[in-house]
């Protein structure tokens, strides 16, 4: 089985040492992806915004992996605060309708202050 990397260019990568997935066979594990503009890098203030970039960086490392956001099995949020998750919630329903993959919502502290979401996901190649 070969092991592929992919990265989607994000300083935090090199720096902290780890690839935006990992490729493993049929399955696709996709790190904890915040919310900063791909191409900007800025973070946007909302947290459905923030939310509407990690899932734009995430649907990018999972097609440049041969993936879909239809692959996706398992989800983990994690906010900041608990009433971000009545801001996301509504952005997550749209990305994930008909797939409904099995989740968790967790609030924790994230590494930088502007940070209120992070999303990290795990698909399995459809068959």
């Amino acid at each position: 089985m070969t092991r592929k990397l992919i990265s989607s260019g994000s300083p935090f990568e090199k720096q902290a040492g780890y690839s935006r997935a990992v490729v493993e066979g049929d399955w696709c594990f996709v790190a904890g992806t915040t919310g900063y503009d791909p191409e900007t890098r800025v973070m946007p203030d909302a947290a459905a915004d923030q939310a509407r970039n990690a899932l734009k960086v995430i649907g990018a490392a999972l097609a440049e992996a041969g993936f879909t956001l239809a692959d996706v099995v398992r989800a983990t949020y994690y906010f900041t605060d608990a009433p971000y998750w009545d801001e996301v919630g509504p952005v997550l329903g749209a990305a994930f309708e008909g797939v409904r993959p099995a989740a968790s919502a967790i609030v924790v502290g994230l590494v930088k202050p502007e940070m209120k979401v992070e999303i990290e996901v795990t698909a399995l190649r459809r068959r």
